[in-house]
């Protein structure tokens, strides 16, 4: 979990260069990319809208789930830019740390004064 911790901690610093340039008010995907780009600057192995496979009964099921952001297949990022984080982004997130077997996943709401307001961190025990 150290690497994840780590990982984590550079996303967040990342993503507050993000929202300190931009601030809120941007579509998710505006937010999306733009992190994107930091961390792939930042040397750091990132897939965008990686496709979540399901399986069920030993069968894999086509549902179309697809990652935000996935950092060195270890941290799943969650983009959202919305009025307030709910229970269901919270589920949503936890959903696909069980199904992809990652440990940390960052819950992110860009649009919100302070950044450090909208970040969740999400553990998969």
């Amino acid at each position: 979990m150290q690497i994840e911790n780590e990982l984590a901690t550079e996303v967040i610093g990342a993503a507050l260069v993000i929202h300190k340039t931009f601030g809120p008010g941007l579509l998710e995907s505006a937010y999306k990319e733009c992190l994107f780009y930091e961390l792939f600057k930042r040397g750091l192995f990132v897939e965008k809208e990686k496709p979540l496979p399901l399986v069920y009964e030993e069968v894999k099921m086509d549902c179309g789930y697809r990652l935000d952001i996935v950092v060195e297949n270890k941290l799943i990022l969650e983009i959202k830019a919305v009025e307030s984080l709910t229970d269901i982004h919270l589920a949503q997130v936890l959903s696909y740390l069980k199904v992809s077997g990652c440990k940390l996943g960052l819950l992110m709401n860009f649009n919100v004064v302070m950044l450090k307001d909208g970040i969740r961190r999400v553990i998969r025990n």
